[in-house]
């Protein structure tokens, strides 16, 4: 069993779509610190040219892991309204944190007929991010925190990359609000690495035909349709080493794999994640077993894609 302190330190780190520079320094400091411990040294890619963005490069790498590091959240606005960053709630008294000018903040959602505002003492500065206010548990079945989407796909990435040789792992950034840095990073990764197989570390949901429990989720589509000689190759892979797997198949939803497969580059991808309840709310919630067989399974196909 892994040690979840490293995601109840993700997920308690604010950084909504496009103000992602807090975790972006933590996961660099986290990979500088704890890179030395690691089978393989990666080449580490950031800076201004790759704006909030992360790749790290492990000896010579044929596939890479695709973890977003944003989350939803709100931006006030006027006289403190807010407006929705991604898919957020709009739902009467939930807590919410952040930080403007004048200090951190700590306040309630509100909303009125269609009105979104926030109560507290002052007008906030406007185009401060808020994030829902974090409240991790952890029991002996499940983990139950906000921003699990997507910090467990970060989580999964980073326990990936303590013994990965050769790979590449990509914190990208905006997923949650239509996305925008996939396009050059895979033009990144396949002109500078020779990057043309991606699989996409995020949380999915649970349905009718997903649970919690039954495995690892390997998705045959959402709204974008992955190549299926690609996901052949995958499924065959976890039925050789006997990985515990759900298949999905949706007609909406996405992932940076959209980005991916609108993008100029001949990158293969698949979504691989694992299941979760009340998605984008305070309470995201995911089977911990359901979180070990996806780090075992990203392991397994890093090595042999």
């Amino acid at each position: 069993m892994n040690d979840y302190n490293l995601l109840k330190k993700l997920c308690e780190i604010n950084a909504t779509s496009g103000s992602e520079h807090k975790l972006t320094s933590f996961l660099i400091n986290h990979i500088k610190k704890n890179q030395k411990n690691w089978k393989q040294v990666p080449k580490i890619y950031h800076g201004e040219n790759f704006q909030n963005n992360i790749v790290l490069s492990f000896g010579e790498p044929k596939t890479a892991i695709f973890a977003h590091i944003d989350s939803i959240g709100y931006t006030v606005s006027y006289n403190n309204n807010v407006v929705k960053i991604g898919g957020s709630k709009l739902e009467n008294d939930i807590s919410l944190v952040g930080e403007d000018s004048q200090g951190n903040i700590e306040t309630i959602l509100k909303i009125e007929k269609e009105r979104a505002f926030v109560k507290y003492s002052r007008i906030i500065d406007r185009g401060t991010p808020l994030s829902y206010k974090v409240d991790f548990k952890l029991n002996n079945e499940y983990v139950q925190s906000a921003y699990l989407d997507n910090r467990l796909g970060v989580y999964s990435a980073l326990k990936v990359a303590e013994s990965l040789t050769n790979g590449v792992i990509v914190f990208s950034t905006w997923e949650e609000h239509g996305g925008g840095s996939v396009s050059y990073l895979s033009k990144f990764i396949f002109e500078k690495l020779g990057i043309n197989k991606a699989l996409i570390s995020d949380i999915t949901w649970t349905t009718k035909g997903i649970k919690h429990n039954k495995g690892v989720v390997i998705s045959l589509r959402d709204s974008a349709i992955p190549r299926k000689i690609f996901l052949d190759s995958v499924i065959e892979i976890a039925n050789k080493h006997k990985i515990k797997y759900q298949l999905e198949v949706e007609s909406s939803g996405g992932s940076d794999g959209n980005e991916i497969q609108k993008s100029p580059y001949p990158i293969d991808w698949c979504f691989i994640g694992a299941a979760e309840d009340n998605v984008h709310t305070p309470i995201e919630k995911v089977h911990l077993n359901d979180i070990e067989s996806m780090i075992e399974f990203y392991k397994v196909l890093m090595r042999e894609l």
